[in-house]
């Protein structure tokens, strides 16, 4: 276990030096199979290639070639850049350029924008009307919120919510001290991680142990007793099938999260509303329940989130057959 921990943090120092480098040379490298309707002379001209990015776990990447799927599809250049790290590195190289177009958070968007000074809330309205303020700060637009929402939540094995009586964050108080938390390397500095958890409902855990955004990692350790207590997503597939118990956000710590696609205010005057319209299309159709069927489909079928993303367009009308190439 810890030899793969070690190969993780490795993992993630060489995603951090690597990040501005990728994501800049996607501006003018020739066509891959992630840019279907690009060519090697479009990616050599500034500003032509719409780069779409995404964060470091799988649903962000389903994100990404959905909402770069769905414009692909309308004729606009786009390259895909998927898995490329943490909020603190895409939502910078969005602000700078080095991206064009991120499926954001809103809750965590808003926390991360205005540096911590504003709440987060559950209000979706509230919400919203603050991310939208605070992009407009940084030359950026936010698109039409999606219904689906994706937050965190705090997960325990049946054993250990039986063994301490757990159906509540409240309940861990008593217990935290004894318990071992595992989640995102950047926990101990998110809002809604660890500090929230302390702030709101006096949380101290034992010991932290950094793994991933959720993902096999998160799922590998609390099921073989390594941690006892885990931050996953709300839309993740194997909460269910791994008969994982959520923990009820009982003091309302967690904010909106809709999904809500940010682009560069440049790149809009440059391609014109039609795609703005594009991408509002998107989140016009994605609701939590959808997004968690698709998540399923790559998280515990093991298919090709590029190819989930393309069959969804497809459903839903919003792309032609090129979009799954």
């Amino acid at each position: 276990m810890r030899a793969v921990l070690e190969s993780r943090k490795v993992r993630k120092v060489l995603s951090a030096a690597s990040l501005a480098f990728a994501v800049v040379c996607c501006a003018c490298t020739s066509a891959s199979s992630r840019a279907p309707h690009q060519d090697a002379r479009e990616a050599g001209q500034h500003g032509a290639v719409i780069t779409v990015g995404s964060f470091d776990f799988p649903e962000s990447v389903l994100l990404a070639d959905i909402y770069g799927g769905a414009l692909a599809a309308k004729g606009f250049p786009v390259r895909i850049q998927p898995d490329l790290g943490s909020r603190e590195l895409v939502d910078p190289a969005l602000m700078g350029g080095l991206l064009q177009v991120v499926p954001e958070y809103a809750g965590s968007a808003v926390d991360f924008l205005s540096l911590g000074r504003l709440p987060g809330t559950s209000d979706v309205a509230v919400t919203n009307r603050a991310l939208a303020d605070l992009v407009a700060r940084q030359r950026l637009v936010a698109g039409r919120p999606a219904a689906a929402q994706d937050a965190n939540v705090i997960v325990v094995t049946a054993a250990t919510a039986a063994r301490y009586q757990l159906r509540a964050l409240a309940d861990l108080a008593g217990v935290a001290s004894r318990l071992v938390f595992g989640g995102p390397p950047e926990c101990p500095g998110r809002a809604y991680c660890l500090p929230g958890l302390k702030r709101v409902y006096g949380l101290s855990f034992r010991k932290f142990v950094p793994l991933d955004a959720g993902g096999p990692l998160t799922l590998q350790a609390i099921e073989g007793r390594h941690i006892d207590v885990a931050l996953m997503f709300s839309t993740d597939p194997r909460i269910a099938a791994r008969h994982l118990v959520v923990l009820a956000d009982d003091r309302g710590l967690q904010p909106a999260e809709n999904v809500t696609p940010l682009l560069r205010r440049d790149v809009v005057a440059r391609f014109g509303a039609r795609l703005v319209d594009v991408l509002n299309a998107v989140s016009g159709r994605l609701d939590t329940s959808s997004l968690r069927a698709l998540n399923a489909q790559v998280e515990l079928s093991g298919r090709d989130p590029r190819r989930v993303a393309g069959a969804w367009l497809r459903d839903q009308g919003l792309a032609g057959r090129d979009s799954s190439r």
